[in-house]
């Protein structure tokens, strides 16, 4: 996997394994231990039933603990957007709506996820629809003033180019990288949220790493993610279908 990637220092990486250290990062914490894990659940699981019973105090505290979360994700789907905290909003408005219909069996952090994934593509379609009367102008100046300005600036050049080459992947593809690659997701727990068959899920990813791969070669400073990015796409040896999909 590979890391984090645009993710402000504010919000904490879920990744696990993989290239975090390309980007210049902070190595990435220890994973949380099973007990913790299964406390953590059925802590959030109280939160939700409380909501379902209206408790508005439980839902702030929902939104809370879960803003960070969402955030990072619509982050990473996204790219650079003006309009994050508006779509962190959406989703908690979708949320709130919603909640009554989630059923305890699943797990909560799947069903956010879902909830997230659909509310930004929702934005990204309503986006292009819409006149596009120029570029924001990257504010680097205050960053070229700091100490090591020259470093942060390429791994921002970095990070925006390779936002520019995933946002040329297709949707279905661009949406199981992120949650694999950048989320630290299990094919399973994808094909939950995108309402895929896990074999569709792996095959996705598959030409999705095949084609940024691609994509990169045409950015040079993108070639040290690139090798890592190489050796983490074996040919596909599960009985994935050859056919690229949709």
């Amino acid at each position: 996997m590979l890391g984090v990637l645009a993710v402000p220092a504010s919000l904490p990486s879920s990744t696990t394994g993989g290239a975090a250290t390309w980007w210049g990062l902070a190595p990435k914490s220890e994973p949380a231990r099973p007990v913790a894990v299964k406390i953590e659940r059925v802590e959030t699981l109280g939160l939700v039933e409380r909501c379902q019973q209206g408790d508005a105090e439980a839902f702030r505290e929902l939104f809370q603990t879960h803003r960070q979360d969402v955030t990072r994700l619509a982050q990473r789907m996204l790219g650079r957007s003006t309009d994050l905290e508006d779509i962190v909003q959406e989703v908690f408005l979708q949320v709130h709506r919603s909640l009554r219909d989630f059923r305890h069996g699943a797990r909560f952090s799947t069903w956010l996820y879902r909830v997230t994934v659909n509310v930004v593509l929702m934005h990204r379609r309503s986006a292009k629809s819409r006149p596009v009367f120029g570029e924001a102008p990257e504010g680097v100046s205050a960053v070229e003033q700091r100490p090591g300005a020259d470093e942060q600036l390429e791994r921002r050049r970095r990070v925006q180019a390779f936002h520019r080459l995933l946002d040329r992947l297709s949707e279905k593809k661009r949406i199981v990288f992120v949650l694999h690659e950048l989320e630290g997701l299990a094919p399973g727990e994808i094909a939950k949220i995108v309402g895929s068959p896990v074999l569709t899920v792996r095959t996705r990813l598959f030409y999705a790493r095949r084609e940024l791969l691609a994509l990169m070669a045409e950015e040079p400073s993108l070639s040290s993610l690139s090798a890592a990015l190489s050796e983490d796409t074996p040919e596909p040896t599960d009985g994935s279908p050859a056919k690229e999909p949709a």
